[in-house]
C-alpha cells in the first residue's frame, strides 16, 4: 500500500488561533482571545470526525481555520498532503473545490435574492465544471433529486422552504463542486427533532455513497452517536478526549466528557441515571486557567492539575485523553432501570419502532 493511501486525507497539527483584543482611543492590542490553543487530529477518507463541547469551546473555529475562512496564528493543516497554510489565493481557491461548509442556519448562508437554481449553478461555472447552460441545468436538477427535492424547485427563492428544505439545498450546494471533505457546523441545531433525523440520515446515504468525509462540529451528543465514527471532546480550546463513538459512549474518561455524557437524554423515560453537574461557567478565554483549563470545574482536581498542562497521551488503541489521574478516577455511574408494567414496555418500543421505520424512509 502507498504513502499517499495511508496518510490521512485532513492532518492538522498545533493548530491555534488567538483573536486580538483592541481598547482605547488608538485601537491598541491589550489582550487576545485564546480561540484554539494547539489542536491536533486527523480525518481519514470517508470517515466522520465529530467535534463536540460546551458553546464557546472553540470548535467552531477550528472548522474555519480548516478552510481557511479564518487565517490561524500557527499551526500545520495538511489536505491530500499538501501544507494549505502554504498555498497563495489562486492556489487555494483551486482547493476549495475539495473543501466544502455546510453552515447552522441555512437561510442566512443562502442568498435571498438568488433561486436555488441559480446558487447552485454559480460554483459549477466558478470551478468550469460544465461546459453551457444545458448541461448546468441538467447538473442543478441532478443535485437537487440527489437531496430529495424536486427539479422545478430550482425556480424557487430561499424563503419558499422550509429550515429541513432549506439545509437540503445548502447540502446539495456543497456536493456541487464533488468535494471530498465537508465541514458541517451544527448542520440540524436548528431543526426540529424529526427533520434532523432526516438530514442526518441524508449525509450518511451521501457519505457512504460519494466516500464523503465530515468535519461534524456540534454540542448534541445524542446526533453525533449515529453520524460520528471518532469524537474529540474539545473544552476552551484543547481537546480533551478522543476515541471511537461506541467506546466514547461505553468507557468515558475525562471528567468532562463524563459532564457530557451524563446530560444527553435517554430514550427510556423509565430508566435513572446520576447527572455529573458543573460548578460554575467556562472560564474566560481571555484569560484561561494555567495548567489544566478544566481544573476550576473538575470535582477530581488535584494540585498538579492547577500547574501542569496535560498532554493528550492516547493508549494504543484509538482512545487519547488529557488527563493523567483517570485510572485512578471512580466509574461513571450506570444506568438504573425504572419500574414498568409490560404493556408501558410494549408501548415505547411501537413507538420508538415507528419513529425509526418513518426517519429512514424520509
Amino acid at each position: 500500500m502507498s504513502d499517499l493511501e495511508t496518510e490521512p486525507l485532513l492532518d492538522v497539527r498545533g493548530l491555534v488561533k488567538h483573536f486580538p483584543v483592541k481598547s482605547g482611543a488608538f485601537g491598541r492590542v491589550s489582550a487576545h482571545v485564546r480561540a484554539v490553543d494547539g489542536v491536533d487530529f486527523h480525518v481519514k477518507q470517508g470517515e466522520t470526525l465529530a467535534i463536540v463541547g460546551e458553546s464557546g469551546c472553540g470548535k467552531s473555529t477550528v472548522g474555519r481555520l480548516v478552510l481557511r475562512l479564518i487565517e490561524p496564528t500557527r499551526g500545520q493543516v495538511r489536505f491530500e498532503g499538501d501544507d494549505l497554510l502554504a498555498l497563495d489565493s489562486d492556489q487555494m481557491r483551486a482547493r476549495r473545490r475539495r473543501l466544502q461548509v455546510i453552515f447552522q442556519d441555512p437561510y442566512a448562508s443562502l442568498n435571498p435574492r438568488m433561486t436555488v437554481g441559480a446558487m447552485l449553478g454559480e460554483p459549477l461555472w466558478l470551478h468550469r465544471l460544465v461546459g453551457n447552460e444545458q448541461q448546468r441545468s441538467a447538473r442543478v436538477s441532478e443535485l437537487l433529486e440527489l437531496v430529495g427535492l424536486r427539479p422545478d424547485h430550482a425556480r424557487r427563492y430561499p424563503h419558499e422552504f422550509s429550515g429541513g428544505q432549506r439545509q437540503r439545498i445548502a447540502i446539495a450546494r456543497a456536493l456541487a463542486v464533488e468535494p471530498r471533505l465537508i465541514v458541517a457546523d451544527e448542520p440540524v441545531s436548528a431543526l426540529d427533532v424529526s427533520i434532523q433525523a432526516q438530514v442526518i440520515n441524508l449525509m450518511k446515504q451521501l457519505q457512504q455513497r460519494f466516500g464523503l468525509a465530515y468535519i461534524f462540529i456540534s454540542h448534541d451528543l445524542a446526533v453525533v452517536k449515529h453520524i460520528a465514527d471518532r469524537i474529540a471532546v474539545m473544552y476552551l480550546g484543547r481537546i480533551v478526549e478522543t476515541a471511537t463513538t461506541e467506546e466514547l459512549f461505553r468507557h468515558p474518561r475525562h471528567p468532562y466528557t463524563r459532564a457530557l455524557l451524563s446530560a444527553v437524554p435517554l430514550p427510556d423515560p423509565t430508566a435513572i441515571r446520576e447527572r455529573a453537574l458543573l460548578e460554575g461557567d467556562i472560564p474566560s478565554a481571555i484569560n484561561p486557567p494555567a495548567g489544566c483549563h478544566f481544573h476550576t470545574r473538575c470535582p477530581f482536581a488535584r494540585a498538579s492539575c492547577r500547574s501542569d498542562v496535560p498532554q493528550l497521551i492516547a493508549d494504543g488503541t484509538g482512545h487519547a485523553t488529557a488527563c493523567p489521574w483517570w485510572p485512578e478516577l471512580p466509574a461513571p455511574p450506570a444506568l438504573v432501570e425504572g419500574v414498568r408494567n409490560e404493556q408501558d414496555r410494549i408501548r415505547l418500543d411501537r413507538l420508538q419502532a415507528a419513529f425509526v421505520s418513518q426517519t429512514e424512509a424520509s
